[in-house]
């Protein structure tokens, strides 16, 4: 014996219709949510391994930077020894406006010293 189903028709009932509906509609809207849920855990991941590569790369710059500074000052400091054990004189009078620059770099500075002060020992006209 052999029994075929040809069409399947719900009820016209309204309620029915309704309920199935709603049924079909919880479940696209759970389908949906897991996608959601699955693709923001992805999302997060890959923010999050973003995030460690960047602190990875910046730290890395940051340690080539500074051994690239320290290199820099090394080869600075010793450009200004040679100069400097040439003339002591210069190397003194060097420093000396250093000092000068520092004191009055604001341009609102007041200071009050005695005339034969070491300080002020290249600001006077007979030198």
């Amino acid at each position: 014996m052999d029994i075929r189903i040809k069409r399947n028709d719900l009820p016209e009932d309204g309620d029915v219709i309704k309920s199935v509906y709603a049924r079909m509609r919880a479940q696209r809207q759970q389908v949906a949510s897991r996608s959601r849920a699955e693709g923001e855990e992805q999302a997060q991941k890959i923010r999050s391994e973003a995030d460690r590569e960047q602190a990875v790369i910046a730290a890395d710059a940051e340690r080539d930077a500074q051994k690239l500074r320290g290199e820099g000052d090394a080869s600075a400091a010793k450009i200004y020894a040679d100069a400097y054990g040439r003339d002591p004189g210069f190397y003194a009078f060097h420093r000396s406006l250093e000092a000068y620059r520092k004191s009055f770099a604001d341009g609102n500075a007041v200071i009050v010293l005695d005339r034969n002060d070491p300080f002020l020992q290249y600001m006077h006209h007979d030198r």
